[in-house]
């Protein structure tokens, strides 16, 4: 049978197993604890992950760590949630700090071979003096220090004798190369930071594109699998682990980094919406985190899903979120418990039902779910429908409860208008109905048919809720996201529900009736909107 999951990485890896060049795949992930992983990383996950379990191999978790200034032991330990949440399972879990002492080593191995030299120039001079394509660089004025000097230099930047932005080492190549990042790149740094690992024990610290490549030779990494704008760094990769002499050497492979519409793929812009307080924090449900998404009520199957949906492409393009959110409804369909939940309560009186009386009348729990059973929902003389469920002056085509109307009440019986009560604005306050013996839903001759069929909870023992209906937190368009962002990303409704709804556990998933799916958000009967019923992507045929 044809694996329709396979995929140019897999090529790649084919042809290495088949060639001999290696026995066993393994790959890793590699986050920089900078922030929270988003929707983003979790394609990259399935990915790294993903080859892993296809091919029994292994994949390591590693935190590149090499920069103590943006780093913290809060983003670590949410990551390793993130991933576990997942359902992926790392086999060895490692830190760039691990390395430190064997980069150094490489670092002067280079400086001893000529290969690396200690730079006097500041950031802003490296930068104007690198060139632009079709224009080379112009070499450093240090760059032909001799290796004894740049020894002296380097260890003298170890020990702590200069000042942030002195001094830098960079790698010598060419600063003639049509590839820029091979002119002649910064490969470490003076940065007077305590390290969360390290503590102060560093004060120069390795450049990502150096630590990176030494990472994964010193692991015996297989396939470095990585995003789309690493591909022009990948000769600088192989130089780097060429010239610091490791053998065998991995294979880095670029694959396209995930782009979603109504998304923000910047952590830093994601920390800044996080400082300023316009979300809740990491794990608001507008965000695309994993946090987020997770606190929203999107289950890891559906991820997992989403990310098999859209595949492993070379090419960069933009996938619309609408194809998540379809994923995500797909999976609750069949997983969540109905319920009814009245958002916008208006209260319903059925005046010919005996005052006192009661009954109970049951509602599928999940009709997309064999064997999954009813449950008992109480019918009063008092209920609350929602207010969009009656008009007095409805459109064409409206067939819910209006003025000479019918409708039924969802598993009871249907009713028929009677009158309403106003308030001095002309608001209505209350509708009153009649329901009509013997239409009870099940009931032997209850088969009248009506046009209209709507939810409702008992006034008698209905249980108040909040409701957090989120809308995407970027609008369409171009240009900064500050200036798209949605102000009514987040409305608070507050609804009634059926009694099975409050005693729920924290984190139990529901489809309320005609509204959507939802999560428990806590023990305050709070819930989160999940995603709507409609489905507005079309798998294609």
């Amino acid at each position: 049978m044809e694996d329709t999951t396979r995929n140019f990485i897999d090529d790649f890896i084919a042809e290495d197993l088949a060639s001999g060049k290696v026995n066993a795949i393994v790959t890793r992930f590699p986050p920089e604890p900078n922030g929270y992983l988003h929707i983003g990383h979790a394609k990259a996950l399935c990915i790294n992950f993903g080859m892993k379990e296809k091919y029994h191999g292994k994949c390591n978790l590693r935190f590149d760590d090499t920069n103590p200034a943006k780093e913290d032991v809060e983003y670590m330990e949410s990551i390793k949630r993130d991933i576990k949440w997942l359902g992926f399972e790392w086999d060895g879990l490692f830190n760039a700090s691990d390395y430190f002492e064997t980069m150094y080593r490489c670092a002067e191995g280079l400086i001893k071979e000529g290969k690396a030299y200690v730079c006097d120039l500041s950031a802003e001079q490296i930068s104007a003096t690198r060139g632009s394509f079709g224009v080379p660089g112009q070499e450093s004025p240090y760059r032909n220090r001799s290796v004894e000097e740049n020894l002296d230099l380097f260890r003298r930047m170890r020990a702590g004798e200069f000042e942030d932005g002195a001094k830098v080492l960079r790698a010598k190549i060419d600063m003639s190369s049509p590839n820029i990042n091979m002119r002649d790149p910064v490969i470490y740094r003076i940065c007077h930071a305590t390290h969360p690992h390290t503590g102060d024990k560093w004060c120069i610290y390795p450049m990502y594109d150096f630590a990176h490549p030494i990472e994964d030779a010193v692991e015996g990494i297989t396939h470095s699998l990585c995003s789309l704008e690493f591909e022009n760094h990948r000769p600088l990769y192989d130089w780097v682990t060429e010239n610091c002499h490791f053998d065998p050497r991995p294979r880095q492979i670029e694959f396209a980094r995930l782009n979603l519409t109504h998304a923000i793929m910047s952590k830093r812009f994601i920390k800044r919406l996080v400082d300023e307080g316009i979300v809740w924090g990491w794990d608001d449900p507008r965000l695309l985190t994993l946090s987020g998404i997770r606190e929203r009520g999107y289950t890891p199957e559906a991820i997992k899903d989403f990310c098999a949906r859209i595949g492993v492409a070379k090419a960069d393009s933009e996938v619309d979120i609408s194809i998540l959110e379809h994923c995500v409804r797909e999976d609750l369909n069949l997983k969540a418990q109905r319920a009814m939940v009245v958002t916008k309560p208006l209260k319903l009186i059925v005046d010919n039902y005996p005052e006192g009386a009661e009954e109970y009348v049951q509602i599928e729990n999940n009709p997309q779910r064999e064997g999954s059973g009813t449950h008992d929902v109480l019918f009063t003389r008092e209920l609350y429908i929602e207010q969009d469920d009656f008009m007095l002056d409805p459109p064409p085509k409206y067939f819910r409860l209006k003025p000479d109307g019918i409708v039924r009440l969802k598993g009871a019986y249907i009713v028929k208008y009677k009158g309403c009560d106003l308030d001095e604005q002309g608001n209505v306050q209350a509708v009153h109905v009649e329901y009509l013996e013997g239409t009870r839903s099940g009931e032997e001759g209850a088969n009248m048919k009506v046009k209209g069929t709507i939810h409702w909870v008992s006034a008698k023992d209905c249980v108040d809720v909040t409701l957090n209906m989120f809308d995407y937190l970027i609008l369409d368009g171009d240009g900064d996201y500050m200036d798209r962002l949605n102000p009514n990303s987040l409305t608070v409704l507050h609804g009634k529900a059926e009694p099975l709804v409050g005693n729920a556990d924290v984190h139990t998933r529901f489809q309320f009736l005609r509204e959507g799916y939802f999560i428990k958000r806590n023990d305050k009967n709070e819930f989160n909107s999940i995603v709507g019923l409609k489905d507005s992507f079309k798998l294609q045929k």
